[in-house]
């Protein structure tokens, strides 16, 4: 059987999954769209009136609608001003056999994305179907390019190591990443865990689909229900139209939580209930939808301490943690120090379009003896704010300038020079401090207090 797509030349299962609903009140319709289009898109449902297509609609969040003008009851267009009201962003295809200029004129504006005349040939109605499929993963992917610009996501391309410890790790990535079991990915601050969550999804069954990262201390309590599940119209004050959350835009792909540790306890359960039985409930409505989304979770805390506080819910803990990653700190993987700055020198030099910088063995030493609190993230942190000055900021005669001269200072200095100029940029508030230079709260009350600045 052909499985490829009008004109993009592969087959379906590379595709994020895309599912129809044919409504038409005439079986020969239903039966000729069914077969034609289930032969490429597979997952094709169909429904003789508004009033039976209504309740499918409630289980399954349909990505493309084609729907007849004239049926029996409420009319095609009528429906569908009902769903661009209550929010329903899919696309939807309005089809007839009786038409003139004034109906297409309202069919556009109820918000049609097409409108074919009956009778029309199988090739018709799959390009019209292919352009709304274009656009729908358009969709996708920009949402998902919004949310990473938002997250200011600093994570690199691949994992970059030679030591033991993390060729150990990649060896285990390589081994979890084709299964769909959610993974638990632990570390201290920095240690590159979305860097490893996005090696998986590459390495996976799921990679054509999307990987959206989700920052849960970052979003406040009352609102990370609607974000990861949705929510109907009216489901709360402010909620003036239908959204899809988060689990919609993964589908097919795989979702990271990232600072699970930080989920609010309702949450907890719901995510418990979704990740057992693979459906979700929008917030508000009554109806539950089937997902296929592999989440992968990631927190800097220890969730036994967490559980043992009855801060996490030990059934969640036990849910996530089918396969455990812990992620080794910087300090501990002194051999990968160098390796990773001569990657962060290539990648930043270029995007900053400034001359790279030489390391010197005596650098190399000087900054494999820092204990580096911040990991990865705060060595990367240092080579961009060192290809910015032009000079490696971690002092004394072994570390040249481009230009050829010598700084003075220690890194240890730089370290509480660059601290307290965050700290004063975020006007004394630490929580958002640590969140910027990469460390715990706890690191940095610490070294705050040994500086007498608490």
């Amino acid at each position: 059987m052909d499985q490829s797509r009008p004109g993009d030349g592969q087959s379906a299962s590379s595709q994020p999954p895309f599912s129809i609903l044919v409504v038409d009140d005439e079986p020969g319709m239903l039966s000729f769209l069914q077969r034609a289009l289930a032969q490429r898109y597979g997952q094709v449902d169909t429904a003789g009136s508004v009033e039976q297509a209504v309740p499918q609609l409630h289980r399954r969040l349909y990505d493309l609608i084609i729907l007849d003008i004239s049926l029996p009851g409420r009319s095609g267009i009528e429906w569908l001003h009902e769903l661009r009201d209550d929010g329903y962003a899919g696309d939807v295809i309005l089809i007839t056999a009786y038409a003139d200029l004034d109906t297409a004129i309202d069919a556009l504006r109820a918000g049609a994305s097409d409108f074919l005349l009956k009778p029309f040939s199988v090739a018709q109605m799959l390009n019209g179907v292919a352009r709304c499929f274009e656009r729908s993963r358009l969709r996708r992917e920009n949402y998902v390019l919004r949310r990473e610009i938002e997250e200011r996501s600093t994570a690199v391309d691949g994992v970059v190591c030679q030591s033991d410890a993390m060729q150990g790790i990649c060896e285990r990535l390589k081994r979890i990443a084709p299964t769909n079991a959610t993974v638990l990915i632990t570390g201290e601050s920095g240690t590159g865990k979305e860097v490893a969550a996005r090696a998986l999804h590459r390495m996976s069954a799921r990679h054509a689909g999307p990987f959206v990262p989700i920052n849960c201390a970052a979003i406040a309590a009352e609102l990370i229900e609607s974000e990861l599940f949705g929510h109907v119209k009216g489901a709360f004050t402010g909620a003036q139209s239908a959204r899809e959350g988060l689990f919609y835009y993964a589908q097919g792909g795989t979702l990271f939580l990232d600072e699970i540790a930080e989920m609010p306890a309702a949450a907890q359960a719901k995510l418990l209930r979704v990740l057992e039985e693979k459906r979700i409930r929008p917030v508000g409505s009554e109806q539950e939808i089937p997902v296929d989304v592999r989440v992968i979770a990631a927190t800097n805390r220890n969730l036994k301490d967490e559980v043992s506080q009855q801060r996490f819910r030990q059934d969640l803990y036990y849910r996530l943690q089918v396969v455990e990653l812990t992620l080794p700190a910087l300090r501990d993987r002194p051999d990968d120090i160098a390796l990773l700055a001569r990657h962060f020198i290539a990648s930043m030099a270029q995007a900053l379009n400034v001359p790279p910088l030489d390391l010197t063995p005596r650098a190399l030493a000087r900054m494999a003896a820092y204990d580096w609190p911040g990991n990865v993230r705060e060595l990367r942190n240092f080579i961009e704010r060192s290809l910015i000055l032009g000079w490696f900021d971690l002092g004394g005669d072994d570390v040249e300038s481009a230009s050829g001269s010598a700084s003075a200072e220690t890194l240890e200095a730089v370290e509480k020079r660059h601290i307290l100029a965050t700290l004063q940029a975020c006007h004394g508030n630490k929580s958002e401090a640590a969140r910027q230079l990469g460390i715990s709260r706890k690191t940095l009350d610490r070294k705050c207090s040994a500086w007498g600045c608490d």
